[in-house]
C-alpha cells in the first residue's frame, strides 16, 4: 500500500529492533481521519505490537471491511498483504485466506457498524468456526460514515448530537464472543496504549479466534456530553479486570500500584486515567466466571477492560477440521485434483 505523505527520511536515533527496522517501517499512510480520532489511536497501537513481536510485514495480511475502520489497514504495515472487503463480509475472506494458508499472521479490522449489523453472522461464523484470525473491532457506537446514527453497540439511554435518545438494546461483542466460544476475549481503550499493545502482541500470537472490542470515541459524531462512547465517560467508567503485559527483551512500561488503591496516569493528551490493581481471585481463564463477571461491571456501569478470556490449547479451525498442513500454493496439481474417482469417495462419506 501506498506511503504517500510521509517523509522517507529517518531520524538516526530510531530505534531498531532485531530485524533492523524502526517504527516508521511498519507505518502506512498518513491517514485521512478526523483529527484526534481514536482509530488512529489504535492503528498507533498495531504498529507499535507488530515492531516489537519482530513481524515481518511480507508475512502479514491484513483485512477490513466497510467503514471508517476499513481505513485503518492502509495506515500500517505498507510491505504486507491486504484485502478491503465489501461491507460486513470480511470474515468470509478472511476464512478463506486462512484455509488457503495457515503460515502467515492475520489481523482483521473492523468496526461496530461493520461487525454487529451487515456483518453480525459472519462474525459469529468466523468465532465458532475458531479461524486464526486477530479480530479488531473498532467501536464508537455510531456510523460515523452516515453522519452519526446509533449503531448496533450504542447504549440504552445514550444520545447523539442532535440529543434524541437511543432506545434500543445493545449488541455487546464481548459476551457475544464468550457465548460463541471465542478462544481469546479482551477489551481496551484507544486512549490506554500500554494496555492495547500488549493485548495485541498477545493476541496475534494466540492461536485461534481473538477478539479485542477497542472503544474508539468518535470526535466528529459521538464525543459530546450524553455519549456512553466519550473518551470523558469511558475513562470515568473503565476498570483493568487483569494486567496485560507481555514480556520482551527491552524495560517495559509500568506504573506502580498497591492493592486497593486507585492509581491516576495522565494520558498524552492530557486526559488522566485510574487504573485499578487486578481484582483478587478474578480468572480469565474461567469463561463462566468471565461472563458473569462482564453481567455484573455492565450492570454497575462499569466498562471492564483487559485480557476477559483465555482458553489455553484451544483447538482452531484446522485442527477441526484436520485440513493438510502445507499451505495450498505449495501443493501440486494432482494433489489438488485427484480426479473423479477420489471425489466420488469423498461425497460417499458425506451421504
Amino acid at each position: 500500500m501506498s506511503r504517500k505523505g510521509r517523509h522517507a527520511l529517518r531520524h538516526p536515533a530510531l530505534s531498531r529492533n532485531a530485524l533492523g527496522l524502526t517504527v516508521r517501517d511498519y507505518e502506512g499512510a498518513l491517514s485521512t481521519l478526523c483529527a484526534g480520532c481514536g482509530h488512529d489511536s489504535i492503528t498507533r497501537a498495531i504498529v507499535t505490537a507488530f515492531w516489537r513481536l519482530l513481524a515481518r510485514p511480507e508475512r502479514i495480511v491484513k483485512l477490513s471491511g466497510i467503514g471508517c475502520s476499513s481505513k485503518t489497514p492502509g495506515y500500517f504495515l505498507p510491505g504486507s498483504h491486504g484485502f478491503n472487503s465489501v461491507h460486513g463480509r470480511m470474515p468470509s475472506i478472511a476464512t478463506g485466506a486462512i484455509a488457503a494458508n495457515r503460515d502467515l499472521t492475520y489481523i482483521g479490522v473492523s468496526d461496530d457498524g461493520d461487525s454487529l449489523s451487515i456483518g453480525l453472522g459472519q462474525l459469529c461464523h468466523a468465532i465458532r468456526r475458531g479461524i486464526d484470525l486477530t479480530y479488531v473491532l473498532e467501536n464508537n457506537g455510531v456510523y460515523a460514515l452516515t453522519k452519526g446514527q446509533f449503531s448496533a453497540s450504542a447504549d440504552v439511554g445514550s444520545r447523539d448530537k442532535r440529543g434524541v435518545v437511543n432506545r434500543e438494546r445493545p449488541i455487546d461483542p464481548v459476551t457475544l464472543a464468550l457465548s460463541l466460544g471465542a478462544s481469546f476475549v479482551a477489551r481496551s481503550f484507544s486512549g490506554d496504549k500500554a494496555q492495547l499493545v500488549p493485548l495485541l502482541q498477545a493476541a496475534l500470537r494466540h492461536r485461534g479466534f481473538a477478539l479485542i472490542d477497542v472503544i474508539s470515541p468518535c470526535v466528529s459524531f459521538n464525543d459530546h456530553e450524553g455519549s456512553t462512547k466519550s473518551y470523558r465517560h469511558t475513562r470515568a467508567r473503565r476498570r483493568d479486570m487483569t494486567e496485560a503485559r507481555i514480556v520482551e527483551p527491552r524495560s517495559p512500561i509500568e506504573v506502580e500500584q498497591r492493592e486497593g488503591e486507585p492509581v491516576e496516569v495522565r494520558l498524552h493528551d492530557g486526559g488522566v486515567l485510574t487504573l485499578h490493581r487486578v481484582e483478587p481471585g478474578y480468572d480469565p481463564t474461567d469463561r463462566d466466571a468471565a461472563y458473569l463477571h462482564l453481567r455484573r461491571s455492565q450492570e454497575a456501569g462499569e466498562i471492564p477492560t483487559g485480557l476477559l478470556f483465555v482458553e489455553r490449547g484451544s483447538p482452531d479451525m484446522h485442527a477441526i477440521h484436520e485440513t493438510v498442513s502445507t499451505p495450498l500454493v505449495e501443493l501440486s496439481h494432482d494433489d489438488l485434483c485427484p480426479g473423479a474417482a477420489a471425489l466420488d469417495t469423498l461425497m460417499d462419506e458425506l451421504r
